[in-house]
């Protein structure tokens, strides 16, 4: 037993602990990261589709109406004068939006002119909370190695004591700035520089990088700063607290976008319709009240949507997003402060070992193909599941490597039971070939489990017999034909006791020992077991023949058999052993095969069996007695086959109400009954004789037992 476990303990933690380091070694390689992606991607669409966004956010865009509108109406082709931007955010301002962020980079001066730009420096310097997505930081290309003396440092830089670069952070040691006019007069100065994922989706963004040594946030972050000026902002680690929000980075100071749907569904305003209504308000008339309230105390992101203008992103949510809409993403997911984790690496770790040793184990000790594959399954489908109900608290988790583990422990597992299998299956064909029959043996091996070796107490039907006057057989046969002799009647037997499913114990000499009920459950173990009594018993007759010719001598066999608990198992040494029984029920049914001297009788039954039989067979009362070694009397039967019942009805009627007699002690009615059956029934003869002997020797008290007193 501590063996067993010692090896299955050996198989759990050897295949859960190759199937970690491969795992872990994929995993870190980069290998699964494209594959990984695809499935957040597949994740994120079926569980942002669409999700509860914002209200607060509306964005202004430049798309292909607002084109054909300028062109139609005012002669305007692309690119736009500066003072179509600057009426845009009259109008914006006009309404008091609660913060404005353009996603634009105006980093060549206008090709109207000085004035174009000046119209729009003056537009910006209105509003107080004006948030330029325009500079452009590089580590190769840019135009400024320092911070611009006339330009203000932005507000981050100053509170260096909160805001310090780590190691996460990106750094650039190069920037492209907006013109003067944008730049003094913005609130804040954001980066608008975000390279996607290797395979070109868009599925995070840089909260903040460090341009020059200066922290530049991104849009999003820069227009929720430019509304609420005062909130303090600190970095730790992989953290950007920003107010009362923490936003969350990974390694490479990436915060994941938790997109709320596809594009579209954030409050959008055409251009145009902004250019409309600030040219309605300069003439004095009405404007439309339904654009106060899409503009009124909300962020307003401006950006482009128009094809041509090449601000189209992938992501995982859909193949055409504008990058102002990435951007109004990232501001609902801080103003919502709901951003996807990503959960620790040492954390990942721990529960990828955790789970995978925990399914060797279960693998390990649930060995059954059917309960393998069942755990398999279930913890297949454990990562998927776990990862959805992460997402939706707010954390990334990666399914693939976690797949690779519990795949590789499932395939090295199911590969060690396959190898397991085989040599179970070679064990039990060895161990069991010679005294089984070969459809116990396949159910053995279909089921190994079935099969308790090492000792257990069953309930068994046990079968003894033995050939009549053998002693005197063999002593007049050469060892040849001693040997063909009892190799063709014990072959005879032993065929009919593994059709019915007998365990062959052993032989001795002409004995045959054999059992039901182990190592399989045999539910109708006793009637089997008089079955094949009976059916060897016809066989004898068939062949007897035959053995008359072979030895001279008419062969009969006696049997016993008794029901009870008995110890079986595997008896012997660690090289040489027998699966064999145990107990005083084996002995008994030894008796019994004796008794049937004291009875001239051939098939002999305890009451134990009689009572499995549920009717199934014929039976006579044969005695009420005692053996060898007992005081307790049993009572004993004889089966017969329905067409031998049916010749000798008559006379076993008579002889159970002779028995009768016996038992209460008549034994003068006893001998009329029996004298009439002796001709027909060898039993009654005995009988006979005894009812003689206690009629001239009367017991002193008679309680209808007949002692035994020879094995």
């Amino acid at each position: 037993m501590k063996n067993k476990r010692r090896n299955r303990l050996f198989q759990a933690f050897g295949a859960a602990g190759v199937s970690i380091l491969l795992a872990i070694a994929i995993w870190q390689s980069g290998m699964l990261t494209a594959w990984e992606n695809k499935v957040w991607d597949t994740q994120s669409m079926m569980l942002a589709s669409p999700s509860p966004r914002s209200e607060d956010i509306t964005i202004v865009l430049v798309d292909q109406q607002s084109l054909e509108w300028a062109q139609k109406n005012m002669g305007i082709s692309w690119p736009w004068p500066r003072e179509l931007y600057g009426a845009i955010l009259d109008t914006i301002n006009r309404h008091q939006a609660r913060g404005i962020g353009f996603d634009v980079l105006f980093t060549e001066s206008s090709s109207f002119g000085v004035s174009d730009d000046t119209a729009l420096g003056t537009a910006i310097a209105k509003s107080k909370n004006f948030a330029a997505g325009s500079i452009f930081p590089g580590n190769i290309h840019g135009k400024l190695s320092t911070w611009p003396d006339d330009i203000p440092l932005p507000s981050l830089a100053t509170t260096a004591t909160l805001v310090k670069k780590t190691d996460n952070t990106p750094s650039y040691n190069f920037l492209t700035m907006p013109i003067p006019e944008v730049a003094q007069n913005a609130a804040v100065l954001c980066n608008v520089h975000h390279d996607p994922d290797q395979d070109g989706i868009y599925r995070s963004l840089h909260p903040l990088v460090f341009a020059v040594g200066i922290p530049l946030p991104s849009l999003g972050l820069g227009l929720y700063l430019a509304a609420h000026p005062d909130t303090e902002v600190s970095l730790l680690n992989q953290h950007l607290s920003v107010g009362d929000a923490v936003i969350p980075m990974n390694i490479s100071g990436q915060a994941l976008v938790r997109f709320r749907g596809p594009p579209g569904i954030y409050t959008r305003i055409s251009a145009a319709t902004l250019i409309k209504d600030e040219m309605l308000y300069r003439d004095g008339e009405h404007t439309d009240p339904a654009i106060n309230r899409q503009l009124r105390k909300k962020y307003v992101l401006f950006g482009f949507s128009a094809p041509g203008l090449f601000d189209l992103r992938p992501t995982p949510v859909g193949a055409i997003f504008s990058g102002v809409e990435i951007n109004a993403t990232f501001l609902d997911n801080l103003l919502n402060n709901d951003f996807i984790s990503p959960l620790s690496q040492n954390l990942k770790i721990l529960v990828l070992s955790f789970s995978t040793i925990l399914l060797g184990l279960l693998l390990a000790y649930f060995s059954s193909p059917i309960y393998m594959t069942i755990i398999a399954l279930f913890f297949l489908l454990i990562p998927p599941a776990l990862s959805f109900f992460l997402f939706f608290i707010g954390f990334r988790f990666e399914i693939l490597p976690f797949e690779c583990s519990v795949g590789g422990t499932i395939i090295l597992s199911f590969l060690i039971s396959y190898m397991q299998e085989g040599r179970k299956r070679r064990f039990i064909k060895h161990s069991f070939a010679h005294y089984l029959s070969p459809y116990v043996i396949e159910q053995l091996i279909e089921d190994p489990d079935r099969l308790q070796l090492g000792g257990d107490r069953k309930e068994l039907t046990i079968f003894f017999s033995d050939l009549e006057g053998f002693t005197s057989i063999s002593e007049n046969l050469e060892p040849d034909q001693l040997i063909e002799l009892l190799n063709d009647y014990l072959s005879a037997m032993t065929d009919i006791i593994l059709e019915e499913e007998g365990t062959i114990d052993k032989y001795e000499g002409d004995a045959i020992i054999a059992f039901w009920n182990a190592p399989l459950e045999t539910p109708d173990h006793a009637v089997r077991a008089v079955s094949a009594a009976l059916r060897c018993q016809k066989r004898l007759k068939e062949l007897r023949p035959l053995f008359l010719k072979q030895c001279g001598h008419e062969m009969h066999m006696r049997i016993g058999i008794n029901s009870g608990s008995a110890v079986v198992g595997n008896l012997g040494s660690t090289n040489r052993f027998d699966y064999s029984m145990l107990g005083d029920a084996v002995n008994l049914a030894a008796r019994l095969e004796g008794a049937n001297k004291q009875f001239d009788s051939y098939t002999m039954i305890s009451e134990s069996t009689y009572k499995l039989l549920n009717n199934t067979f014929f039976c006579r009362e044969l005695a009420n007695l005692t053996v060898v070694g007992k005081k307790i009397p049993i009572r004993v039967y004889e089966p017969f086959l329905p067409s031998e019942y049916q010749k000798k009805k008559k006379t076993l009627e008579t002889f159970s109400k002779a028995l009768q007699n016996f038992y209460i002690g008549n034994f003068e009615s006893a001998v009329i009954q029996f004298n009439t059956i002796v001709d027909e029934d060898p039993s009654a003869i005995k009988y006979l004789n005894k009812c003689k002997v206690l009629q001239e020797n009367p017991p002193p008290q008679w309680e209808g037992v007949w002692a035994l007193t020879s094995k």
